[in-house]
C-alpha cells in the first residue's frame, strides 16, 4: 500500500499543466471499438483507470500503439468480446461505457456489474433503458448480457440527465439506422468532446452541448484523430491548492471557457482568478470570505447537473470553505456517500456539522493539523491532500491509488510548486 506524506504550510509557487479529461477519455477509449480503422488520441492522461481501461480494449482484441508520452493509437479491426477480462472489468466503474459500442458494433457483450468509488448508489437503469429503446435486449443474471440484432434510432427520454448513460446511448446511436433524439441529455464538456470525437470519425451528431442530442446513424465509422481537453476537475483541485496555501500559480491551458459557473461558487468563497488567453493566474492575496445570500442568510452551494456546479468537485471545496472566514451550507442531492469523508477534516481541526448524507455545514476559518488519514475516493483523496498542503505540521495520506486513479503524477506536479510531498510504501 502506497501513502503520501505531506510537510504543510508552504505558499505554492510556479506553474502546472493539467493532464487531459478523464472523464473524457474513458468514453473516448470505448467510443474507438466503434470504427475498424486507426483512432490517435492526444492528451491521454496517464492514470490508474485510464490504463485499465486500455487493457479492456486490448483484452478483446483491440491493437493499442504508444506514439508519444500522452498519444495513442487505438485500431479496433477485429473484437471479440467473449474475451473480454472479466475481473478487471469488476473493478473499475468506466467498463460499462462498453456496452453502447460494443454491442452496436458486435451485437452481443457479456459485463459484470462495474466498480468504481463507493460514493453511493449509482444506478445503471438510465443506461438499459436508452439501449433498450435503440433495440438491444439486456438479461441478468449475475452477468449483464447485451443482444442486438441491429439497433434502430429512437426518440429517448431520459428519467435523469446520466453523464454515462447519454455517453453510451450517443455511441450506439451513431451505428443505429434512421434517426435517434436523446432528450434530457447530459452536457457536461466530457460528453460535448465524445461527441466532437464521433463526428470526427464520421458520425452525425448535431446539437451539442444542448440537452436535446439529433444523432443521424452511419453505416461506419473511419478513423481519424483527436485531442482530448484539459480536465476541470484537477485544474479546479489546483486552484484550491493554491488557495489554501495562500500561493500564487498559473495553470496552463486551463479550458477556461468551461469554467463559468465554477468560478461563480469560487467567488461565494472569496476565490477569484484571472484569464490570460487559455491560462489562469491564481493570485495570493484571496479574500477567503464566504458571500452570505441577501438578509445575511447563510448561503447553500449546492451540486446539480451541467452547466450548473458539478458533483466531482463538492469535496474540494469543502476544504477550501475550512480555510475562509463565515458559514456556508454544502448540499450534494446526487450521491448519498459523498459527505462521509469530512470526518477526517474535522480531525485535522475543520469546525464541521455533517447534517445528513447529503449536507454540511462549514464554518471556518479554521486552523487545520497534521493528521494521518485514508483516502476514501478519488476527489475526497484530493480534498485530503489539499487539507494537509494546508495544514500545520505532518500529514499522511493512505490508500492513494484512489487518487492515483483521477490525477496523474500529482506529487510530481506539486513538487514542481514547491509542496513538500513525498510517496512511499507501507
Amino acid at each position: 500500500m502506497e501513502k503520501f506524506l505531506i510537510e504543510g504550510g508552504i505558499p505554492l509557487r510556479g506553474e502546472v499543466t493539467p493532464a487531459g479529461n478523464k472523464n473524457a477519455a474513458l468514453p473516448m477509449l470505448a467510443a474507438t471499438l466503434l470504427s475498424e480503422e486507426p483512432v490517435v488520441l492526444h492528451n491521454v492522461p496517464m492514470i490508474r483507470d485510464v490504463k485499465d481501461m486500455r487493457k479492456l480494449l486490448e483484452s478483446m482484441g483491440a491493437d493499442v500503439q504508444d506514439l508519444g508520452e500522452t498519444s495513442w493509437q487505438i485500431t479496433a479491426k477485429k473484437l471479440d468480446p467473449a474475451a473480454l477480462d472479466m475481473e478487471l472489468s469488476r473493478r473499475i466503474r468506466a467498463s460499462i461505457l462498453l456496452a453502447g459500442p460494443v454491442t452496436a458494433r458486435c451485437g452481443e457483450l457479456h459485463l459484470p456489474p462495474p466498480g468504481g468509488d463507493v460514493i453511493g448508489r449509482r444506478r445503471l437503469d438510465t443506461h438499459f433503458l436508452a439501449l433498450e429503446a435503440l433495440g438491444a435486449t439486456i438479461g441478468y443474471d449475475r452477468i449483464l448480457e447485451f443482444k442486438a440484432d441491429g439497433l434502430q434510432g429512437a426518440d429517448i427520454l431520459f428519467d435523469e440527465a446520466s453523464v454515462t448513460a447519454t455517453e453510451n446511448a450517443v455511441m450506439a446511436a451513431v451505428l443505429a439506422k434512421g434517426k435517434t433524439i436523446i432528450r434530457n441529455a447530459a452536457s457536461e464538456p466530457h460528453v460535448q468532446e465524445l461527441c466532437h470525437l464521433l463526428n470526427t470519425l464520421g458520425a452525425k451528431i448535431d446539437e451539442i452541448g444542448s440537452n436535446t442530442l439529433h444523432i443521424t446513424g452511419v453505416e461506419k465509422l473511419h478513423g481519424g484523430e483527436f485531442t482530448i481537453g484539459p480536465d476541470y476537475l484537477e485544474v479546479i483541485s489546483f486552484v484550491g491548492a493554491a488557495v489554501v496555501t495562500k500561493g500564487e500559480i498559473r495553470i496552463r491551458n486551463a479550458g477556461v471557457k468551461y469554467l463559468d459557473m465554477v468560478a461563480y461558487v469560487m467567488k461565494r468563497l472569496g476565490v477569484t482568478w484571472d484569464v490570460d488567453g487559455d491560462d489562469l493566474l491564481v493570485s495570493a492575496d484571496q479574500a477567503l470570505k464566504i458571500v452570505p445570500d441577501y438578509g445575511d442568510a447563510i448561503p447553500e452551494i449546492k451540486t446539480n447537473v451541467w452547466p450548473a456546479f458539478p458533483t466531482d468537485l463538492i469535496s474540494i471545496v469543502i476544504t477550501i470553505a475550512t480555510q475562509a472566514e463565515g458559514t456556508v451550507m454544502f448540499h450534494d442531492w446526487m450521491y448519498n456517500g459523498r459527505m462521509y469523508f469530512t470526518d477526517k477534516l474535522v480531525s485535522m481541526g475543520a469546525k464541521i456539522i455533517l447534517c445528513d448524507p447529503y449536507r454540511c455545514i462549514v464554518q471556518g476559518p479554521s486552523q487545520l493539523y497534521g493528521e494521518k488519514v485514508d483516502s476514501p475516493d478519488i476527489r475526497a483523496g484530493m480534498a485530503l491532500l489539499l487539507a494537509a498542503l494546508a495544514a500545520e505540521g505532518k500529514s499522511t495520506i493512505r490508500h492513494i491509488s484512489q487518487i492515483d486513479r483521477g490525477y496523474a503524477n500529482v506529487e510530481e506536479k506539486l513538487r514542481a510548486l514547491g509542496a513538500r510531498i513525498e510517496r512511499a510504501t507501507e
